[in-house]
């Protein structure tokens, strides 16, 4: 199950409740918990990852806080490799490396460990998310993946918010894969 159909696409996003005007007025917010909640719902999206990225030689699977944490630990342990959080700043108690980006008003930091994979040079690695919007984020947690001496194969987000670009910003970075795509 490489491809899901677009029945499949459907009933995963019903699966994904709307909050509207959070966490501010004016945002329409995918709260991925129902689909979490919705045992068919969160198998069907698992199957298919871990499907598509069972013949990929992935060493890692790295999440970005905290919503990516819950899709790459589960991706990670269906496919029987190792699971690295990408924490924002002063959050892991080991020895990090760090990536500044952008924010609409001011600057954020995320952190691995200076040794997440291991110290081995070339790892591949896939990043995940639940949803990518302007992108900053994921930019940087690739930048991340790159500067501790990994390969980010791919990036894949359950969720594109497609009329933010946000993808462009991965551009040279990484290939984009996502499932469900709000326009």
């Amino acid at each position: 199950m490489k491809t899901l159909t677009d029945e499949q696409k459907k009933f995963l996003m019903d699966s994904i409740r709307d909050v509207p005007d959070f966490p501010k007025p004016g945002i329409l917010f995918k709260d991925i918990t129902t689909l979490l909640n919705d045992p068919e719902a969160f198998n069907l999206l698992m199957d298919h990852l871990t499907a598509r990225y069972a013949e990929m030689d992935l060493d890692y699977v790295a999440g970005i806080e905290s919503r990516g944490f819950i899709f790459g630990a589960a991706l990670a342990a269906k496919l029987g490799i190792g699971f690295v959080p990408v924490r924002k700043s002063g959050k892991l108690p080991h020895t990090t490396i760090g990536e500044k980006y952008a924010l609409e008003y001011g600057v954020d930091e995320i952190e691995i460990h200076i040794d997440a994979f291991r110290n081995e040079e070339g790892a591949r690695v896939l990043l995940i998310d639940d949803l990518i919007a302007t992108g900053g984020t994921a930019e940087a947690a690739a930048k991340l993946i790159r500067d501790a001496k990994a390969e980010c194969v791919e990036a894949c987000f359950i969720i594109n918010l497609t009329f933010l670009n946000g993808t462009k910003k991965l551009e040279g970075l990484a290939p984009v894969y996502h499932i469900l795509e709000v326009v």
